[in-house]
């Protein structure tokens, strides 16, 4: 009797390989292009509210929220792809814009269950909305209006005080230890932006009611 070869079915097992690669990278490609429109409608959503445009950012946020479904819909099948980096980033800008507008309209935090981001891309976002917090509080000071300043310096020392707990491997977090060191700057900066902006506040009414006592 005539031995089989022990290759008799790799071809078999090339084709079912080629299907699958091909399933994925049509869906590795999908994904790809629903989380740059996920990124920029996040972008635009934070653009909007600098702008005081809060329909702009509701819209844009929906956008990007509705765009997450998809991309959910379409990862379904290919766990690997749910976990890549450019997942994590598109979900990263979305809880980031989120978080924003929440915390400027002094709204209650989004949970990330509702989001349905991970809590890696949540944290990550939450360090980056630092940033946003203080070109907002910027804003505000140079149109000599004080009114919210400490809140917001409040709420960047929330944040901060809340990442610095999370102290584990970068593998675990998404590299959240360099994220909470720039959170550290920031608010360091911007404590010190207030305090001289409340000092020169302070001294100019001081010399206004001098002015008056004249």
């Amino acid at each position: 009797m005539k031995p089989q070869k022990a290759t008799r079915n790799l071809e078999t097992i090339a084709e079912r390989a080629h299907a699958l690669f091909t399933a994925k990278d049509a869906a590795r490609e999908e994904a790809l292009r629903l989380c740059r429109e996920i990124i920029r409608h996040s972008a635009l959503a934070i653009r909007s509210v600098h702008r005081h445009d809060e329909q702009g950012a509701h819209r844009n946020l929906a956008a990007a929220r509705s765009l997450l479904q998809e991309l959910e819909h379409k990862t379904s099948k290919h766990d690997d792809l749910a976990q890549t980096g450019f997942v994590h980033d598109a979900q990263k800008e979305l809880a980031e814009a989120t978080i924003v507008l929440a915390i400027i309209k002094q709204q209650p935090l989004p949970e990330p269950e509702d989001l349905r981001v991970s809590y890696p891309a949540y944290l990550n976002g939450l360090g980056e909305t630092v940033g946003e917090l203080r070109r907002h509080l910027l804003d505000r000071l140079r149109q000599n209006d004080f009114s919210r300043c400490q809140e917001l310096l409040e709420a960047m020392e929330d944040i901060y005080d809340t990442l610095m707990t999370m102290d584990f491997p970068d593998a675990i977090t998404w590299g959240l230890r360099r994220v909470t060191d720039n959170v550290r700057g920031i608010l360091e900066k911007t404590r010190g932006d207030l305090t001289l902006a409340l000092r020169q506040k302070e001294l100019e009414t001081k010399l206004e009611n001098i002015d008056r006592s004249l």
